[in-house]
């Protein structure tokens, strides 16, 4: 394995000379631009716009382009002018647990082998200290051009390194998340939690790249002249409407049946179909709410009609009461005109 770094991993006052190696490989197929009218190669080739010719890789070097577009050349005597003390060290800043590194600063992966038989005993040293506290290295290190973040962890025998994203690098799922707002059942919560015990677990080592294999199938057979014959594969699905319950329940017993388990006792066989559209009942309308202003109206409307009727109740009792006077009054009167007709003597 070749390396494509050499530096050292600084550990407090002990440092240890290390060589970084890729600890992964591209296995896909790459692919050339050709001509497709006579299969020559398409290559790209590097020219100067001011004089609209090649320029040699040598003549090559590196600006700056501002707002305004204008470039501002930067050289390597100004680069190696920077304070940069990680240039040839992987320096160690502090010891956490992995689990508070996020999944998603992570980025490519290297060892870190011994440069040197002197290198053994503290490269062993950091090996087994980095094994009894569980956690993981963060240090600061210089590669290609810039400062960069990186996390240490035991790989067997070996130390490797994760080239770490900055924080400010990684982006804040804001507008990712549904906007509209779901509840999810127990029930449906308690079948996916089935399902996910039904699955279990995987060895990633019997995992394969299906379609890498097809492509290289391809390659061989167009290189032996053989006529490649495709697969006929399924049409995508469209987007549908499905009875989540019932798309649980049915990936739990296939899901069983692909282990050779029995399905299991959950009902009636389920099948997902699309639901249909329920017709919305019409809305009823909602009486009118009275405004205050119309309460007040109708109390003060009700308080003047009581009042109206009050006072003719007693305009009436009055007249009623003055014409029982008026009649007893007259029948007085006509009771003593009697009374003297009476008591005259006869001529």
């Amino acid at each position: 394995m070749r390396s494509i770094w050499n530096g050292n991993i600084s550990f407090g006052l002990v440092s240890i000379p290390i060589k970084m190696y890729p600890a992964t490989e591209d296995h896909s197929v790459s692919f050339r631009q050709v001509h497709t009218a006579d299969g020559g190669r398409v290559r790209y080739r590097k020219v100067c716009e001011l004089e609209d010719k090649p320029v040699d890789s040598a003549e090559i070097g590196r600006a700056y382009e501002d707002a305004d577009g204008a470039l501002i050349p930067i050289t390597d005597v100004d680069l190696a002018a920077l304070p940069l003390p990680t240039t040839r060290s992987v320096e160690i800043e502090a010891f956490i647990p992995a689990s508070e590194v996020d999944p998603l600063q992570i980025d490519d992966a290297y060892y870190l082998g011994v440069n040197g038989t002197a290198a053994a005993k503290p490269y062993a040293l950091l090996r087994e200290a980095l094994k009894r506290s569980e956690k993981v290295g963060i240090a600061k290190y210089a590669h290609r051009g810039r400062e960069r973040l990186g996390m240490l962890r035991v790989v067997g025998d070996a130390i490797a390194l994760h080239r770490l994203l900055w924080p400010d690098e990684v982006r804040e799922p804001s507008d990712v998340a549904p906007k509209e707002k779901v509840t999810v059942k127990p029930a449906e919560l308690d079948l996916a939690d089935t399902l996910m015990e039904t699955l279990g677990e995987v060895d990633l080592d019997d995992l394969r790249d299906e379609y890498q294999e097809a492509l290289e199938a391809l390659v061989a057979a167009k290189v032996s002249g053989a006529a490649p014959v495709a697969e006929p594969g399924e049409e995508p699905k469209g987007a549908q409407v499905v009875d989540l319950v019932a798309a649980l329940r049915d990936s739990v017993r296939s899901a069983r049946q692909a282990r050779g388990e029995a399905p299991g006792e959950e009902g009636e066989e389920a099948t997902v179909h699309e639901l249909r559209g329920r017709k919305k009942a019409p809305a009823k309308k909602a009486p009118a709410k009275k405004t205050a202003a119309a309460k007040t109206a109708g109390t003060k409307k009700t308080a003047s009609t009581k009042e109206t009727a009050a006072k003719t109740t007693a305009k009436k009792a009055g007249t009623e009461k003055a014409a029982a006077k008026k009649t007893a009054a007259k029948k007085t009167t006509a009771k003593k005109q009697t009374g003297k007709r009476a008591s005259r003597p006869a001529s």
